[in-house]
């Protein structure tokens, strides 16, 4: 069965091809200085430029005339879904720029220091990253408004600035998979054909006993941390932060809200900040997007490259295999068929390195599968949902580790390991399929 994206294309194998190049440069050479012990190890090639080979190769992969292929991979690059994602980087590059340089972030840390003793530092960065990301539905503005204040704390602790953000992204995770309005919820209820209030009844069992795992864990991981006496400051620079924060929980779009985020950060450093004047939130503004802008190339760069091997059949055959090798387990009617479902989104994600995109091209097929095996609907949204948005929390080259990594600059392979929760969420995802938990009716 052939999804409504992919048209009539025959399945090809070697279209995957250009991705694995990327990967193989861009992965390979991080890990080959990491082992001669260079500093910044994956930073030494650059992303965008590691993707240029794979954008030729792309070309020549591609049946048709190069012109042809040219336009095919424009129209990748310039998908609404990716030109939300650069607006987000650029918008959000400014603001973090905007409030470091006037002081908000370490105000907004001097003020939770105040009232919040260090051992709750990390479960308090999941929850309220968990809550902003449900209410806005989605995970990236959620990541650009705390993980600069994450990195503030992991500055005046002891804790690890990779398992701070890692916090962050684990629970703006959370939220992108739980919210009732998270582009992921909705494309994989609509594409199994169910409610969204019947997904989420599933998806709950899995997700929130994954997070209390996860909030013990950052107790215990922070228990012995020193106390910090914390330094006065000013209640202005703090307000951006709050305004961003209740921002979220309307139904305001998260462009407008970092937009208000950048403008109040303007408006309270002029009235709090003595030196800071208009030129120099003019320069704050540009130096954020400049930051911004290897991290936007990159994911321009990967949406051409997703459009060129979904026309090419390359993640048609990735999916037609996937299937093919879920017919043949052995592990029970409805178990086969979850893993298949699980295993198709998975991959889908891995080649198009967008949660939102991999359920759509994926989700004919699973809907396919779901019905061939007697998996409930629910249960296949849920499924496709959690997995979708465990290795987007968990990709190096996905948006939201490309977004934490740029903000305070580290490198995103360094984050994986960081990034507990989405490891725990798999692990409760895989225990729901062996033992068929939660109950649903078919």
């Amino acid at each position: 069965m052939q999804t409504e994206s992919e048209g009539t294309v025959h399945a090809r194998a070697i279209a995957l091809l250009p991705l694995i190049v990327f990967l193989t440069i861009f992965l390979g050479s991080g890990i080959y200085h990491t082992l001669i012990g260079t500093e910044m190890a994956f930073y030494q090639v650059k992303a965008p430029v590691a993707a240029l080979p794979a954008i030729i190769l792309a070309a020549l992969v591609y049946r048709g005339k190069l012109n042809q292929g040219i336009e095919e991979f424009l129209k990748g690059a310039r998908h609404p879904n990716l030109i939300l994602m650069f607006m987000v980087f650029m918008l959000a590059g400014a603001f973090a720029s905007v409030s470091s340089t006037i002081g908000s972030v370490d105000a907004t840390v001097q003020m939770g220091l105040s009232f919040i003793p260090p051992q709750f530092v990390l479960p308090m960065l999941f929850v309220i990253s968990a809550f902003i990301a449900t209410a806005m539905g989605t995970s990236m503005g959620t990541i650009a408004a705390c993980a600069p204040i994450a990195f503030g704390f992991a500055q005046v602790t002891d804790l690890s600035v990779v398992i701070a953000i890692g916090a962050v992204v684990g629970g703006a995770m959370f939220g992108d998979n739980l919210s009732m309005i998270s582009d992921t919820t909705i494309a994989a209820t609509t594409s199994q054909k169910v409610e969204l209030r019947d997904k989420f009844k599933v998806n709950v069992w899995i997700a929130v006993p994954a997070s209390i795992i996860t909030l013990a864990l950052y107790m215990l991981s922070s228990s012995e941390s020193n106390a910090v006496e914390y330094k006065d400051f000013n209640w202005l620079l703090v307000l951006p932060y709050i305004a961003v924060f209740v921002l979220a929980f309307s139904r305001l779009h998260v462009l407008a809200i970092l937009t208000l985020g950048i403008v109040l950060s303007g408006i309270f450093g002029l009235m709090a900040t003595p030196d800071f004047d208009l030129l120099k939130l003019n320069n704050a503004i540009y130096d954020g997007f400049v930051g911004m802008f290897e991290v936007a190339l990159l994911s321009m760069f990967l949406g051409g490259l997703s459009a060129i091997m979904q026309r090419e059949g390359g993640l048609r055959w990735l999916i037609e295999k996937i299937y093919a090798i879920t017919r043949l387990l052995k592990v029970g009617r409805q178990r086969a068929g979850e893993i298949g479902i699980s295993f198709l989104v998975i991959f889908s994600n891995l080649f198009v390195a967008n949660n939102t995109v991999a359920i759509i091209l994926s989700g004919d097929m699973a809907r396919e599968v779901a019905k061939e095996y007697d998996v409930d609907p629910k249960r296949s949204a849920a499924l496709m949902d959690i997995f979708s948005c465990v290795v987007q929390g968990l990709i190096p080259y996905g948006a939201q580790l490309l977004l934490a990594c740029s903000i305070v600059k580290l490198s995103p392979v360094e984050l994986i390991g960081g990034v507990y929760y989405c490891w725990i969420l798999a692990i409760f995802a895989v225990l729901a399929i062996a033992f068929r938990f939660p109950k649903v009716k078919i």
